[in-house]
């Protein structure tokens, strides 16, 4: 009996065995993307655990007891999730899968000639944070001077702007949260560079575009930077800056659901202990000082909305003296006394599928200069010259999506521009006036997460000028391996003549031709660019001197510029240094405004070279940031008029190369305290420690035969300073953009 009921039990634990092995099913078969085989792809059965995933040629294999119709699941995050279904029922089953590329915004290649974008984006190709320029030394944290250090751009040091391949420093133009920025640069007197208005920690983020730009942006020849504001502050917080040269004191208030901002600074400024201290190549009458302030508030409504304004009022004042390069002439005198008001206003709302954009500025700028000549200690000669300017602007912009990386945007920006400018000397003022109304629309087209193009066009009528002008602008990018890209671009640029030399005579738009190629390598906390450039320039304006000013006659100038371009950035490396270097190489010939014939622009050097470092010792709770910057020699001209006032060459040469060495070290004595009510920041910078001489180009007299050197206004440069903010901990973002 006993034998019979194992007997028995053998039988059913061998037929359940075989019904069991009878029921198991092999599921096999190949994953492909373009007939090629996909490897780590799941392929899993819906809603079980019986799957497997793709080896390297794309194969797959599992067993499965499950019986009936079911639904296989391939999935892998580079591809679409795809769905197949499939009948069980014992033996093999082989079921063969063709994926589609996954569109990802993340993971599109992204275009990137002539731009360099530093910003919070996910898809930004961080090169440069705003954290950056006020760690890097000798910038002394001017957006503007930490851009030099920069491919591209030429360190021009005896005038304000951004000099980008081969243009002059009128021909980048500045923009805040999409609205035209007139005056970006505080009021100056020529040979003096000045400052930039617009404080660094106003900004989240900056694109900055050496050529190439988008149809959203005109009347600009080289270049434009875009400057995107912060929407909330963090927190509350107070801060304090106290420094030899300037007080400062701000606040920013926000609610605790991040919906509603506002903030006041105030800042005074005063050279004159410093004209002391530190030997100045300028003879300064009245030391350069300086008061400022600014506003802003920020509103977010129920529907994500966010309106942003900023406000800001500035005055300067400064006296120089130099020794006369005329006879009966002992020394020149220069008083300049300025004043610049600027709002910006903005909005964004999405309604939708779409993200609506609108915003205007304005800007009011006085800039008056009283000059005299003083011989044997008696003023004479005096005269004065007063311009004043209001510009505004206005914009607006619609987007829409269409899938998750290609959109379509177009909108409509009108500029207005109203100058007077009135010589002592002279019986009469003049006054300019201009409207630029324009029109664009660009898309943005994702064919892949490897291939993706930009194809914009832009018009605008001056009425200046009587005239339209129509700009077609193109970019393709292509990712050529897992971190290389290469990208493309071509446009074409207009510019109206510059306000002060419009005279009598039609003139047209000036207009040049880009043309970019880039590869690009990014990896971890690595990046390397690469970028050659070609910019044709026609209809440039030249200048004769009428009714004793510079005036353009005719839009019959031309020229080119051309070259390549290098960048490293490498921040892992070297153990917790974080350094970059950027060379640059320029070819160009410009007849343009004075100029008689060809030449290499005066304010371009062939080879321009920049080197940054920077290390965070937490033990010493310290940053160290050094810069170097080398520009080839540049060549400088005097040109005399004849007597119908046109221009013609008396006298070239080339300065010696120029060099500076600059350091920079930062203090933070609250790192570690953890009930640390505030945060602080002893700074000291010193630029060109070296003390290296360093000559921009000469002056001459009027009849050419005497010269003097364009010095800057100190070899060497020394800020102490110490920056206090109640509030807000920044300890940890020094640390880690400092590594």
């Amino acid at each position: 009996m006993q034998t019979f009921i194992i007997s028995k039990v053998s039988a059913l634990i061998a037929l359940v065995m075989a019904v069991t092995m009878h029921s198991q099913t092999t599921v096999s078969g190949k994953v492909v993307y373009k007939n090629k085989g996909i490897q780590d792809v799941s392929v899993t059965l819906k809603e079980t655990y019986d799957g497997a995933t793709t080896d390297k040629d794309g194969n797959y294999s599992f067993e499965t007891s499950e019986t009936g119709n079911q639904t296989l699941i391939f999935t892998n995050p580079k591809y679409v999730e795809t769905e197949k279904p499939v009948l069980l029922t014992g033996g093999v089953v082989k079921v063969d899968a063709e994926l589609k590329e996954e569109i990802s915004e993340i993971a599109a290649v992204v275009i990137s000639a002539g731009s360099i974008e530093a910003s919070d984006r996910k898809r930004a190709t961080v090169l440069l944070t705003p954290i950056d320029i006020y760690t890097t030394a000798g910038a002394n944290g001017q957006v503007s001077s930490a851009l030099e250090t920069l491919p591209g751009v030429q360190k021009v040091g005896e005038s304000e702007g951004l000099f980008v391949r081969g243009g002059t420093g009128a021909e980048t133009k500045f923009f805040m949260d999409g609205n035209l920025v007139n005056n970006f640069f505080g009021n100056s007197v020529p040979g003096i560079k000045s400052m930039d208005r617009l404080n660094t920690s106003l900004f989240k983020g900056n694109v900055f575009s050496s050529g190439g730009y988008s149809a959203m942006y005109g009347q600009a020849l080289s270049s434009v930077l875009i400057l995107e504001s912060i929407d909330f502050p963090e927190r509350n917080s107070v801060d304090i800056g106290i420094s030899p040269i300037f007080v400062s004191a701000g606040f920013q208030n926000v609610n605790e659901e991040k919906t509603k901002s506002f903030g006041v600074s105030a800042a005074y400024t005063n050279l004159g202990l410093m004209t002391e201290i530190i030997r100045f190549n300028n003879d300064f009458t009245e030391a350069p000082k300086g008061f400022g302030t600014n506003f802003n508030f920020r509103v977010k409504n129920r529907a994500g909305g966010i309106l942003k304004y900023y406000g800001s009022f500035d005055t300067n004042k400064l006296g120089l003296q130099v020794e006369s390069l005329e006879p009966q002439t002992d020394f020149e005198n220069t008083s300049l006394k300025g004043a610049n008001t600027f709002h910006n206003l903005s909005f964004r709302q999405r309604f939708g599928k779409y993200v609506f954009n609108a915003g205007s500025s304005y800007t009011f700028n006085r800039n008056q200069l009283f000059l005299s000549e003083t011989y044997q200690n008696e003023d004479q000669n005096p005269n004065s010259i007063d311009v004043k300017g209001n510009y505004f602007n206005a914009k607006a912009t619609i987007e829409r999506r269409i899938n998750k990386i290609s959109a379509v945007r177009g909108g409509v920006e009108f500029n207005n521009s109203a100058e007077t400018t009135a010589v002592a000397l002279s019986p009469t003022s003049y006054k300019f006036n201009e409207d630029i109304t324009s029109v664009f629309a660009e898309t943005d087209l994702g064919f892949s997460n490897n291939l993706s193009a930009k194809i914009g066009l832009r018009t605008e009528h001056s009425a200046a000028l009587d005239k339209w002008n129509m700009a077609p602008r193109a970019a393709l990018a292509y990712r050529l391996a897992k971190n290389w890209t290469s990208s493309f671009a071509y446009g074409i640029f207009y510019q109206n003549p510059e306000n002060q030399f419009f005279g009598e005579n039609p003139l047209n738009f000036q207009r040049a031709e880009h043309f970019i190629l880039q590869l690009q390598k990014s990896s971890e906390n690595r990046s390397l660019r690469l970028e050659a450039f070609y910019k044709n320039y026609d209809d440039l304006i030249k200048t004769r001197v009428e009714e004793y000013r510079p005036a353009a006659f005719s839009n019959t100038g031309s020229g080119f510029a051309k070259g390549i371009e290098f960048f490293w950035r490498d921040r892992k490396s070297l153990k917790n240094i974080d350094y970059w270097i950027s060379y640059s190489y320029l070819d160009s010939e410009r007849e343009f405004q004075n100029y008689d014939r060809p030449l290499f622009p005066g304010f371009a050097a062939k080879h321009t070279l920049s080197v940054v470092a920077k290390k965070f010792v937490t033990d010493w709770k310290t940053g160290f940031n050094l810069s170097y910057n080398y520009a080839s020699g540049r060549p400088y001209y005097n040109f005399l008029t004849d007597a119908g006032g046109n221009y013609y060459l008396n006298a070239q040469g080339t300065v010696k190369d120029n060099s500076t060495l600059n350091f920079s070290l930062n203090y933070l004595p609250n790192l570690g305290k953890k009930d640390a009510k505030s945060f602080s920041v002893l700074v000291l910078s010193v630029n060109n420690i070296l003390g290296r001489k360093n000559i921009f180009g000469y002056n001459f007299s009027n009849d050419g035969l005497r010269r003097s050197p364009i010095l800057p206004s100190a070899n060497t440069f020394v800020f102490i300073g110490a920056f206090i903010s109640f509030g807000v901990d920044r300890t940890q973002d020094a640390i880690n953009n400092n590594l």
